[in-house]
């Protein structure tokens, strides 16, 4: 409160360049709100030594008997002092005179008041009073005001703010969107967005891009032993498995289908192709998911078909043209290892005109 020789501020005691740290639920209450009251038996000097040596004021609440009596703006006051004899009709005259004469339409709002609602009302106010001081009420008789200003301020840190969460929350579901809902790798669509983008991207350059189709062994009959629930299970211990055995920019894991997988390797040659792939087969393995009905192990194994496409030579392009192209030979290749035994790699090669097996696992085929 006011004295003759000073005044208290609320939450505030320094120029405001800055708001409280805002959210979308912010309220007016939450802000700095000056504590700055002067009885209306006052003389006008009073408020004008303390406008003149606290330029941050936006205004005065003035009050009668310790009640709420009104509010009279920096602005306005100073405007009436400026006018031809104002300093001698109010400076040693009583506040209520000057009040008589400047009182005005004054917003008052509950503390409670969101800040974005508080500033739309604030704005519809008559054009002269739009940048007025708005009084917050706290409680009954207790009074505060806040700054048009720093009510600017406020509402413009908390549309930043609402944006930001619109960004992060439109990235959010941009995330979900392009993930299977079961296994939670990459789904189907933003496998075809991806594997177009990369052959784009790549098909000027000297690069390769690998492929990788995989497919879980006898899964129908794992579905008829064990039952639907334990299947998705199945699936996604799986897909974890693949996507944990690339590093984080080597490449894209998809569900392609079913219990098939496809996997993109950017700028990944096919001899590193087939290592990944046997590693992949080798940490499905590892984790021992029961297979009572596999007719190759008592464990979950995978098979998988390696196509791979080099940019920089002609006879390889002549051969595969496109990204389906690619597609067929590396699912040709997955057959091919479904075809003459499972829980094996089998690679579509361009370079090599006879198929032969590298290993008992890992076979080569001509394309």
């Amino acid at each position: 409160m006011l004295s003759s020789n000073g005044f208290d501020l609320y939450n505030l005691s320094y120029p405001i360049t800055s708001t409280p740290y805002a959210d979308l639920s912010s309220t007016l209450q939450n802000q700095y709100l000056y504590d700055f009251q002067v009885d209306v038996s006052e003389i006008g000097g009073v408020i004008a030594k303390s406008f003149n040596s606290n330029p941050s004021l936006p205004g005065v609440i003035l009050t009668e008997n310790k009640t709420f009596f009104g509010m009279i703006s920096r602005r306005r006051f100073l405007e009436r002092l400026s006018r031809p004899y104002g300093i001698e009709l109010f400076f040693n005259r009583s506040l209520k005179l000057l009040y008589r004469w400047e009182k005005k339409d004054i917003l008052i709002l509950p503390g409670s008041t969101p800040i974005l609602e508080a500033t739309q009302i604030a704005l519809q106010r008559l054009p002269d009073l739009v940048y007025e001081p708005i009084v917050v009420q706290l409680a009954p008789q207790t009074y505060r005001l806040i700054d048009m200003y720093q009510l600017l301020l406020a509402q413009s840190e908390i549309h930043q703010l609402a944006h930001q969460v619109w960004q992060e929350l439109y990235h959010e579901l941009q995330i979900q969107a392009s993930l299977d809902g079961l296994t939670q790798v990459a789904n189907r669509r933003f496998f075809d967005q991806y594997f177009e983008q990369q052959w784009l991207q790549l098909k000027s350059t000297e690069f390769p891009l690998s492929l990788i189709f995989t497919d879980v062994d006898y899964f129908k009959a794992y579905n008829d032993t064990y039952g639907h629930h334990a299947g998705d299970d199945c699936l996604k211990q799986v897909a974890q498995v693949i996507a944990q055995t690339l590093t984080s920019d080597q490449g894209l894991v998809a569900r392609y289908g079913g219990e098939e997988f496809v996997v993109v390797l950017p700028k990944v040659a096919q001899e590193q192709a087939i290592l990944i792939a046997q590693k992949m087969r080798n940490n499905v393995k590892a984790i021992q998911i029961q297979h009572q009905s596999s007719s190759v192990s008592c464990y979950v194994t995978i098979s998988l078909g390696i196509a791979t496409v080099e940019f920089g030579n002609s006879e390889i392009i002549s051969k595969i043209k496109t990204p389906g192209d690619l597609i067929i030979a590396a699912d040709q290749a997955l057959y091919q290892a479904k075809n003459q035994g499972r829980d094996q790699v089998v690679c579509s090669s361009m370079k090599h005109p006879y198929f032969w097996a590298l290993s008992s696992q890992i076979s080569l085929q001509n394309s």
